[in-house]
């Protein structure tokens, strides 16, 4: 992938350190995945809610980027491929390293497997 894609703005800063949705709903995540677009951090398809998927179709924004500490990949929704690396994008890159998975912390129910996809 190079900068010159649409549907990617690298100067695009994230919304935050958690998903936006479930930070407002007080709810949790598993993983975190940032738009490569407008930069809003939405929790994974594996999290109750889905909110990055959810934004994707909502927006019609076709990328995302890991928001994982030490994690770099693309996900095209358009046609569902993974790509490892692509044009840097504003910082921070990722949700802090002490932040827990999932998280946040205080919020992720005891049973929290028994209610992921």
């Amino acid at each position: 992938m190079t900068q010159e894609l649409e549907g990617i703005d690298p100067a695009a800063t994230p919304t935050g350190s958690g998903c936006a949705e479930c930070e407002a709903a007080q709810g949790w995540w598993v993983h975190l995945r940032r738009c490569a677009q407008c930069g809003h951090v939405g929790c994974c398809d594996t999290s109750p809610e889905q909110h990055a998927s959810k934004h994707a179709t909502d927006s019609g924004h076709p990328f995302i980027q890991s928001f994982e500490p030490g994690e770099d990949w693309f996900y095209d929704f358009r046609s569902e491929e993974m790509y490892s690396g692509g044009p840097d994008l504003a910082p921070p890159t990722s949700h802090p390293a002490d932040q827990p998975v999932p998280g946040p912390r205080g919020r992720v129910p005891a049973d929290w497997q028994t209610r992921i996809h």
